[in-house]
């Protein structure tokens, strides 16, 4: 079916609701949330230390990331808010990393932020940068690392050192997979952040600012007795002309950034998955309209559909089995030009839904069809009635496909993200290739309420079996302080902070930040699977 033949979705939003109007201003009000949080990671280590950064001659990271782009190309930023309102953490984990288009291809940038701890790394840093090594390798990135490192934050060291050794390991294996990594050193990388461009396949330093050894001159001198300087011992112009660890020898920063295009330019990089669709329609419908279908309180539900409506190609969506288990809707639409299956909850997960999620699945692995999921989901319906019909078994049907399924899976949290839920419809640990979340989104094992309901009927349980009353005052204290504390924990800045999803992202990106995603993903070939573990029935 070509994408002119997919029926068109009608919408039944009503722009002059009081519904619409509220949600679109308590959206509004995460929207600025957002903006001053990011604003916050983009000061990098604020003004004292980028002033002293500036006063040095050398770019700032930021800069350092634009001048490497094509001009007016596209930066996906990933995990921008790591480490927000983290003790001991900058807002952003000390470094900058997303993709971006360098020389017409498609990359995975990352830069030290060198105005925080001199660019220390630490332990969410080591997070973060795992995060994006599997980016890279798992999407068939070219990476470009800009270096000007401190190396590990020593006072933490113990909870850097053993998992950030994997850092090294991921740029060998990548190699390995012929994806190459090109290391640019504009300044310090010493100890073991030496082993970067030590593994890395092109290495460019800048000279008089690149310092690259395993050890410092004053730890030379404690450790041998020799006598030396930084310049000598690891400076760019000795490593570009005696001892090979640098390939090409940059005059300054912008030098060096240059070299590392051109280096990109002659890679003949080709896409290994399928092109996208050479004719692209907009959405019939004003994407800015999800400020007000995304419903603000996540107790209160929207139609999926009216999303779907206003991230997809022309609008244009070919429904699958609409009329059996509509708490999930599926179908196939194009998205910026590529074929996708949909998956979005309209509701809880009933058997029929999650059966019918599971067939789907199966469906899209079997034709590569890469699959987007619209997760708002409160977990899968409970009671006496649900569990004889089998909803374990089926919701775990539905998991099993989520589980084995080997197309490119794209996540957009829209709204709720609770219990199993969020397993069946492609949450973190299931490895979508790209995970991004709405300011609105919730995520926990179930929400505050709920939480304290039943720690109340545990405790009035307990109290009658021992034959005693229950002190109400401390039951309704304790049912307070667990809401207010699965409140904050479900916010959805605390997630991103703790690399629980890519990033949070404005309703009105959501098709550019997809379309991005999917053209990354499209660099490597597109897998499928239909070998599943055992369906229970």
């Amino acid at each position: 079916m070509s994408q002119e033949q997919f029926p068109v979705l009608k919408t039944k939003v009503d722009p002059r609701s009081d519904v619409y109007a509220k949600n679109r201003e308590e959206n509004a009000k995460g929207l600025a949330r957002l903006t001053e949080v990011l604003e916050k990671a983009r000061a990098g280590g604020g003004e004292k230390y980028v002033q002293r950064h500036r006063d040095a001659g050398k770019l700032l990271p930021r800069e350092r990331v634009e001048l490497l782009l094509d001009r007016d190309s596209h930066f996906l930023e990933l995990c921008a808010i790591a480490g927000h309102d983290v003790d001991g953490h900058a807002t952003g984990a000390s470094s900058i990393g997303g993709i971006g288009v360098v020389s017409g291809v498609e990359c995975l940038i990352t830069a030290s932020e060198a105005t925080v701890k001199g660019g220390a790394i630490n332990e969410l840093g080591v997070v973060k940068s795992r995060r994006l090594a599997e980016i890279a390798e798992q999407n068939r990135l070219p990476g470009i690392s800009i270096i000007e490192s401190a190396g590990a934050d020593l006072p933490n060291q113990h909870k850097i050192f053993v998992p950030g050794g994997a850092a090294f390991r991921d740029l060998t294996r990548r190699s390995e997979m012929k994806v190459p990594t090109i290391c640019v050193v504009c300044g310090s990388s010493t100890a073991g952040g030496a082993y970067i461009p030590g593994m890395s396949d092109y290495v460019v330093m800048v000279k008089q600012q690149a310092q690259v050894y395993l050890a410092g001159p004053p730890l030379v001198k404690m450790a041998t007795g020799e006598e030396t300087d930084h310049e000598e011992l690891g400076g760019a112009e000795m490593h570009s002309k005696i001892s090979g660890v640098s390939d090409y020898l940059a005059e300054d920063e912008r030098d060096a950034l240059r070299i590392a295009r051109e280096i990109v330019a002659h890679l003949g990089w080709t896409k290994h998955g399928p092109a996208p669709r050479q004719s692209v329609e907009a959405p019939l419908y004003d994407p800015d309209e999800l400020l007000g279908i995304a419903s603000h309180d996540i107790r209160i539900p929207f139609d999926s559909r009216e999303v779907i409506a206003r991230i997809v190609d022309g609008s244009r969506f070919s429904e699958f089995k609409p009329l059996y288990g509509n708490t999930l809707v599926c179908g196939w639409a194009h998205l910026h030009g590529y074929l996708v299956g949909i998956l979005a909850n309209n509701g809880i997960l009933f058997s029929e839904s999650a059966n019918k999620g599971a067939q789907f699945i199966e469906l899209c692995n079997q034709s590569g069809t890469p699959l987007v999921y619209l997760q708002n989901i409160t977990g899968f319906m409970v009671g006496k009635k649900y569990e004889q019909e089998g909803i374990i078994k089926n919701g775990a049907k539905m998991i099993n496909a989520v589980s084995n399924s080997r197309v490119p899976a794209f996540t957009i949290m829209t709204g709720a993200s609770f219990g199993a839920g969020n397993y069946a419809m492609c949450g973190r640990s299931y490895d979508p290739r790209f995970l991004f979340t709405w300011p609105n989104h919730r995520i926990a094992v179930m929400g505050g309420k709920q939480l304290a309901g039943v720690l109340e009927i545990i405790r009035r349980e307990a109290a009658a079996k021992r034959g005693q009353s229950v002190d109400e005052e401390q039951l309704q204290m304790a049912k307070q302080m667990i809401e207010m504390k699965i409140d904050q924990e479900s916010d959805p800045f605390f997630a991103s902070a703790r690399l629980w999803d890519d990033g949070i992202i404005d309703p009105r990106h959501t098709r550019d930040v997809l379309g991005i995603s999917l053209s990354a993903a499209h660099n490597a070939p597109v897998e499928s699977n239909m070998s599943y573990g055992v369906f229970r029935h």
